[in-house]
């Protein structure tokens, strides 16, 4: 009997969260198309509002309280999505303006195939390790464990990666 009124309430739950979206989507769509300028971006985030608010809405004692809490959730995504665009925006002009590692106005188209070839021709785990380290900067520890092998192990890969590529290149 216990999951015939479950499946009871949770009917009547999905058809007052249907009543309000019904109701207030619309209203905090153009809210949301306002503060952010783009209708697909508005819709998505009124639908991620109505997510966050759907788990507590049960508790809701006053109907018409909803509409101020859809519109501060509203409120808040569309910050949520303009400080992740920025700190987006931010971290690729960073990128754009750093040099390329190690390239210089002499490299060469030629030189830099060459070195992409020698570097596929690598077996995996040297090539990813070299990859890890100095391409995606990362830490001996944090390349080592992103290979799922140690320090000692990531050095080795590396050593050997690195030994084979400059005998490549250097032919």
């Amino acid at each position: 009997m216990e999951v015939a009124e479950s499946s009871l309430e949770t009917g009547e739950s999905l058809r007052r969260l249907e009543r309000l979206y019904v109701r207030h989507a619309g209203p905090a769509i153009r809210l949301a198309y306002l503060l952010c300028g783009d209708r697909h971006l508005a819709e998505d985030l009124v639908q991620d509002a109505f997510v966050r608010l759907a788990g507590r809405f049960a508790d809701l004692r006053d109907a018409d309280a909803f509409q101020a809490y859809l519109r501060r959730t509203v409120i808040n995504q569309a910050k949520m999505h303009g400080r992740r665009r920025n700190l987006e925006r931010r971290r690729l002009e960073e990128l754009s303006t750093r040099p390329a590692p190690h390239a210089t106005d002499t490299d060469s188209v030629a030189d830099r195939a060459t070195l992409r070839a020698a570097l596929l021709a690598l077996p995996y785990r040297q090539r990813a390790a070299i990859v890890l380290r100095y391409y995606a900067d990362l830490s001996e520890a944090q390349a080592a464990e992103a290979l799922g092998c140690g320090p000692a192990a990531l050095r080795s890969l590396v050593a050997r990666g690195m030994q084979t590529l400059r005998e490549k290149v250097s032919r």
